[in-house]
């Protein structure tokens, strides 16, 4: 078994982000990245301090804003359309979830595609769905791809089963997927037999959000199970997968933690780099 090291992959990774940020800057470009977080829900503030610090060693600058949880909705609206159309930011992200007094959707859409570096936008998605490279990827999928490649796992001809149907990474996941010639099923909770599925799977790639969904008679020989899942129990993270009998059957596996979470963050630092150069080669954007 070979363990799936997204931490060892995500320090590389922002290394040649920072080189590439210095770069720009040398260039009279400095990356940018603003993240909005609505309310104090401890997770949240969590994600966007890692998101800062990570900025700080990629050297991209970081404007963070703390909005009050009662926040209106037109309030949120205003501060990103001032966002969008302030050349020196390349990067907008909405930290979810949002108070239920916002429509996460209209936020999202009033997102300009062109710093949508969550990759949440109808534009990117369809753009992703077309097999278009020009927009941006969600970045824990995105994440994923990257952290299969570098281990030099070919998903061509694969039988791939993503168990999870979100927007967020269950379903740009399997679009990812398909377009790199894998065969792919997607299920989820209405599923009604998850190991007539995963019994034959190649690939395994599990972001439920239940612990130890995903046990060792549910798997073959030889499978490479990616574990998004993030659950928090006795105050220890733990994945969706039983990780300590499943790995004995599998060729490659990742952890939780440190596996796809340090992706995520490399890959939205990733795509704020990338909006970065495309502002430089077409300042109009």
């Amino acid at each position: 078994m070979i363990l799936l090291d997204g931490k060892a992959l995500s320090l590389k990774i922002k290394e040649e982000l920072k080189n590439m940020s210095l770069t720009l800057k040398t260039k009279g470009v400095e990356p940018c990245l603003a993240v909005i977080l609505v309310g104090d829900d401890a997770a949240s503030q969590s994600y966007v301090n890692a998101k800062a610090k990570a900025c700080e060693v990629c050297e991209i600058k970081s404007l963070v804003y703390k909005l009050d949880f009662n926040t209106t909705q037109n309030e949120l609206l205003a501060l990103i359309n001032t966002l969008n159309y302030d050349d020196s930011v390349h990067g907008i992200l909405v930290q979810l979830p949002l108070p239920q007094h916002i429509n996460k959707n209209v936020i999202l859409e009033s997102i300009l595609s062109s710093k949508d570096v969550d990759g949440f936008h109808p534009i990117n998605v369809g753009y992703l769905n077309l097999g278009i490279e020009s927009g941006f990827l969600p970045c824990t999928p995105l994440g994923v791809m990257k952290l299969l490649k570098a281990y030099e796992i070919d998903l061509e001809g694969l039988d791939a089963v993503v168990i999870g149907a979100s927007n967020i990474v269950g379903r740009p996941m399997a679009t990812m997927l398909l377009n790199a010639g894998a065969s792919v099923s997607i299920c989820h909770i209405k599923t009604k037999d998850l190991s007539f599925y995963t019994k034959k799977a190649d690939l395994i790639i599990v972001a439920a959000g239940c612990v130890n969904l995903l046990k060792e008679d549910m798997v073959k020989e030889g499978v490479v199970v990616v574990d998004v899942g993030i659950n928090r129990i006795d105050n220890r993270l733990v994945g969706d997968v039983d990780f300590d009998k499943v790995s004995k059957k599998a060729s490659f596996i990742s952890p939780v933690p440190g596996g796809v979470g340090p992706m995520t963050i490399a890959m939205l630092l990733e795509n704020t780099i990338k909006s970065a150069k495309n502002r430089l080669s077409n300042p109009q954007i």
